[in-house]
């Protein structure tokens, strides 16, 4: 007999609703679920990849450990017992700080892994923490930090409401969004442009979002940062700024730093750095400044080149600036259910930067994490401090960072490597032990990290559509985590995990701890601390003190969740900086003056290579998989015809493409969209 399971779709930042059918224990079909509140039935082929993921042959399902130079499949005490023999000495000998973690973007995609994560990486106690975070997003995350107090304040498209949405360097119609998670974004922008509304793309390729959008504006790359400053410059001279009650909130003299700082950059100063008529860059401020209600938003192409942090607090600037922060059809802060941030009233702490540095290279930590393309120096120089193990989590850093034979390089040399993931790939064959992951139908799922970044508040669980035989994630981690932490890593799971929830419960006012905890229940494992969250949370039932509100069994009785409504308008709660107050220009982007003074005196390069999305792609993994491997070839340079024609090439032809970081032999595709 068929069945229909509802499903959080974990694979990607848009966590569109599913229903999936199953009949005598396989999947028959998946498609979007209609009833979603949230993603309304849209689908990308990545999901339905998903049945294909589930029966891989290829993906793991017993704990490897190398012998001989070969995998062999043991089970998992085994597993553990050889992590046990071979790391923890490593640790002892060299100090916490030689082992290095490493996380990948998955991470944020499994509530396992996401929740028992960190007591992983608090029971290892090394500063040597690299993840895919530092990657694209950090730009971005570092810009929300100093501007509101707190990593997680970014502020998002109401694209719902908007009637005139900028976007620059993001191609969300194939990505659903990025740090903005908007399933259905083709839906979404049709009904923006019905309703009157416009749509402008700053991009140097003519993207898909871009083809559907009223005018798009081929910048040059690298030229962001000279726009964002001359519309800016534009809003100043001609009289436009008008931030309105966001006065109220803004740090004392912030506007008027900001206004020097972009004195220099009149659009006639820029215009040859960024490959746009002045005109262009002037009637786009003042559209902004006219519209009633604006959103301003930038991602990957701004976040991914020197100016990223810049580029992300000027994009913040433009929307303050034009009074479109924190209120309908601008952009808006999310009031996620459960892991809320900034909800606690009074001002707050700020941020910590630079709290400690990489050996090697002196970086300095940024959310307590250093740059994933800094491993393999810190593994491959001898000295004091050199990384001698590294543990893995969901990441294959080597095909996704840059410096891939470097990174391939210094996982091959260390003493001991273990990684949690389900295959054996670039990265993780250099393992001495793996412990595989069920698939992601075999286990529960409430999307955390990003019910932070959604375009509207909601709360959905899904429970795990099949029985697993595999040991889960929070299960091993805490495994993990307990041996590390010199305890019984062999005691029954339940003792582990309540010492784990005693963690949790520490916030709680120690009057309140014994009646909430025997609320929770008995039933070890994510769901007990995803309902302490979501009572404690800004919809919560607070355990009995507001019986409306949320707890996990009201958003398990939800077929497919509960819709919490459009965002709404949240300053000051959300400011979370020493003075409480938004730092508009704070001494950390001001610090960029002079770098960007020099950039627009440099010739710019005469040929730049730019990154791209394809709705096929899941960054490095699920290429193996037939459906997601049908269609043209994705891994081409593709090329303007008057480029190729200078260089001698023709469609089809192989190039090869060098820089001063190495060279690739690539396929050329002829595209005019550059």
């Amino acid at each position: 007999m068929t069945q229909g399971h509802y499903r959080i779709c974990p694979l990607c930042e848009a966590a569109c609703g599913l229903r999936i059918e199953t009949e005598a224990g396989r999947v028959t079909r998946i498609r979007g679920a209609e009833d979603d509140p949230f993603s309304r039935g849209y689908l990308c082929p990545k999901a339905v990849a998903l049945k294909e993921l589930h029966e891989d042959p290829d993906r793991l399902r017993q704990p490897l450990v190398k012998r001989g130079g070969r995998f062999v499949e043991v089970d998992w005490d085994e597993a553990l017992a050889e992590v046990e023999a071979r790391l923890l000495p490593i640790r002892a000998a060299h100090g916490p700080d030689s082992v290095a973690l490493l996380l990948g973007n998955p991470v944020v995609h499994r509530v396992g892994l996401f929740g028992y994560g960190p007591r992983l990486a608090r029971a290892l106690g090394t500063r040597n923490v690299f993840s895919a975070s530092t990657l694209d997003q950090m730009p971005r995350q570092l810009a929300s930090a100093l501007l509101y107090g707190s990593w997680l304040s970014t502020p998002l498209p109401d694209i719902d409401r908007t009637e005139l949405l900028l976007v620059i360097g993001a191609n969300p119609m194939v990505s659903n969004g990025s740090m903005w998670t908007v399933p259905d974004y083709r839906g979404r922008a049709k009904a923006l442009r019905a309703r009157g509304g416009r749509i402008v793309v700053v991009d140097p390729r003519r993207t898909e979002t871009a083809e559907a959008a009223d005018r798009h504006l081929a910048i040059r790359p690298g030229g962001d940062p000279f726009l964002l400053a001359a519309l800016l410059h534009t809003l100043f001279a001609e009289g436009l700024v008008q931030p309105g009650r966001l006065n109220e909130w803004l740090a004392a003299g912030s506007v008027e730093a900001l206004h020097d700082f972009v004195a220099p950059y009149p659009p006639e100063r820029v215009a040859e750095a960024c490959g746009l008529p002045a005109e262009a860059i002037r009637l786009l401020a003042r559209e902004l400044a006219a519209a009633p209600r604006a959103a301003v938003y930038g991602r990957f192409g701004t976040c991914t080149q020197r100016f990223g942090t810049l580029n992300s607090g000027l994009i913040d600037a433009l929307n303050i600036l034009t009074g479109n922060l924190d209120r309908e059809g601008g952009v808006m802060f999310t009031q996620a259910p459960a892991f809320a941030a900034n909800t606690l009233p009074g001002p707050g702490k700020g941020v910590r930067l630079g709290r400690r540095h990489s050996r090697v290279s002196s970086a300095p930590e940024v959310m307590g994490e250093l740059p994933m393309t800094l491993f393999a120096e810190e593994a491959l120089t001898p000295g004091p401090g050199q990384l001698r193990a590294a543990i893995t989590v969901a990441s294959n850093a080597v095909l996704s960072a840059p410096g891939g034979a470097r990174l391939d390089a210094a996982f091959a040399g260390l003493d001991f490597m273990l990684s949690l993931d389900v295959y054996v790939n670039a990265t993780t064959r250099h393992a001495d032990v793996i412990l595989p992951d069920p698939s992601p139908l075999e286990v529960p799922h409430y999307d955390i990290a990003f019910s932070q970044l959604a375009h509207r508040n909601a709360a959905r669980w899904s429970e795990a559509l099949f029985d697993s035989p595999q040991v889960q994630d929070w299960q091993w981690l805490l495994r993990l985590s307990a041996m590390l932490q010199g305890q019984d890593w062999r005691a029954p799971l339940a003792q582990l995990d309540d010492a784990f929830l005693t963690e949790q419960l520490a916030a709680v006012p120690e009057a309140q701890r014994t009646a909430v905890r025997a609320l929770l229940g008995d039933e070890p494992g994510p769901a007990r601390w995803v309902d302490l969250a979501l009572r404690f949370g800004p919809y919560g039932d607070r355990f009995g003190l507001h019986p409306q509100g949320l707890n996990l069994a009201k958003v398990r009785a939800a077929p497919t969740g509960i819709d919490l409504g459009p965002l709404q308008p949240r300053l000051p709660e959300m400011l979370k900086t020493t003075s409480g107050r938004i730092e508009l220009m704070p001494p950390e982007l001001l610090a960029e003056g002079e770098a960007l003074a020099q950039a627009l005196g440099a010739a710019p390069p005469e040929l730049v290579v730019v990154g791209r999305r394809e709705v096929r792609n899941n960054n490095s993994w699920m290429h193996n998989l037939p459906l997601l491997a049908k269609g043209p070839e994705r891994c081409t340079l593709r090329v303007h015809p008057a480029d190729a024609a200078r260089a001698g090439l023709a469609e089809g032809d192989w190039a090869w493409l060098r820089s001063a970081h190495g060279a690739l032999r690539v396929p050329v595709q002829l595209s005019d969209t550059l």
